[in-house]
């Protein structure tokens, strides 16, 4: 439907919405030959983020730091691809259809105009900006938080990390809204709390992503302390007190000797925080102002009593948008996720 005019998209017939006839009357179309040609690249996309990419970045990431090369290899690759994809084959594909003949025609309705009234017209890509942040901050800072927790919870004996669990269970079942309701005060008087310390500088955190990071911190936090803390329990003792025996401190054991072997944990983990932060409605649209929307909540700014079929379109658009990075990051992340929920399914 994104891909296709509002006629096409809306009609009752699927292999209409399918073939796209208005579309193609229009002029907007794909040949056999691009259909096979963009069917190649995609494929091959998907070969090399599951074989040669994992390669690269185990081979080529700094020592201990390969969180930070899988990062720098996923954005190198999603921005190689949308460069390739959207940027070089199109005017490709117009060559080659037009010295190929009849396998050049058009046989399928499809247009890309919808996604660049979205990410262009409507500035998209800013509310995408403003997922990064909110999602990188969430993600970070439950991470950071969440491994420390989760190893001083799993590798303590007393009572006391019992109870911190079932608080941090009981806090994680309030509803999001009731979260909302009790920052939102010192958020919109946070110049006026701030002003003793900063001064007239003291800034309004009310519509600001850090302010959303702080709420789903909060929320995300204990799912992700309970999560690592059965990671970390499904990790042997004797790895710890072998460290221990050779020098290490409690905090150089954990970051030298556990945190290589919990890796695909935290990656399981950070998706999970991830996709809370990405895929937040409320929390953004209350806390978050019309300037720094998140893209969740700005596919609500396309319907109101106005809305035409257009928008609607656009707003199907904006929505596979949002849908192809998640692809992407599971496409990508497989083998870790599958690893890391088999390790915390099973204690060793």
């Amino acid at each position: 439907m994104s891909f296709k005019d509002p006629v096409d998209a809306f009609a009752d017939n699927p292999l209409r919405v399918l073939l796209g006839p208005e579309t193609l009357a229009a002029g907007q179309g794909l040949s056999v030959l691009s259909i096979l040609i963009g069917a190649g690249v995609i494929l091959y996309a998907v070969h090399l983020a599951l074989g040669a990419l994992p390669r690269l970045v185990n081979a080529y990431s700094p020592p201990h730091f390969l969180a930070v090369g899988w990062l720098f290899g996923v954005c190198v690759f999603a921005f190689g691809f949308i460069i390739v994809f959207f940027g070089l084959l199109p005017p490709a594909l117009s060559v080659l259809n037009s010295w190929t003949g009849p396998i050049g025609k058009p046989i399928l309705g499809l247009t890309a105009e919808h996604y660049r009234a979205v990410w262009i017209e409507n500035a998209f890509y800013e509310n995408f900006l403003n997922s990064l942040i909110v999602t990188a901050g969430v993600v970070l800072v439950s991470l950071t938080v969440g491994t420390l927790a989760g190893y001083g919870l799993a590798r303590s004996g007393s009572g006391l990390a019992f109870w911190i669990l079932i608080v941090a269970l009981v806090f994680r079942a309030l509803p999001h809204s009731v979260l909302v309701a009790g920052y939102l005060p010192p958020f919109i008087n946070s110049a006026e709390i701030l002003r003793p310390v900063l001064g007239e500088a003291a800034p309004t955190l009310y519509g600001k992503p850090w302010a959303v990071i702080a709420v789903l911190v909060s929320i995300n936090q204990p799912f992700t302390i309970w999560m690592l803390r059965s990671f970390f329990q499904s990790i042997p003792r004797e790895l710890d007190e072998a460290a221990r025996v050779d020098g290490c401190t409690h905090f150089q054991a954990f970051r030298w000797v556990i945190m290589p072997v919990m890796w695909p944990g935290v990656i399981t983990t950070g998706l999970f925080s991830f996709l809370l932060a990405y895929n937040d409605y409320l929390v953004c649209s209350l806390l978050l102002d019309a300037q720094n929307q998140t893209m969740v909540p700005a596919i609500a700014g396309y319907f109101n009593r106005e809305t035409t079929t257009t928008d609607q379109v656009e707003a199907v658009a904006a929505a596979v948008s949002i849908t192809a990075p998640l692809f992407l990051l599971v496409m990508i992340f497989q083998r870790q996720i599958v690893s890391g929920l088999t390790a915390g399914a099973v204690k060793g």
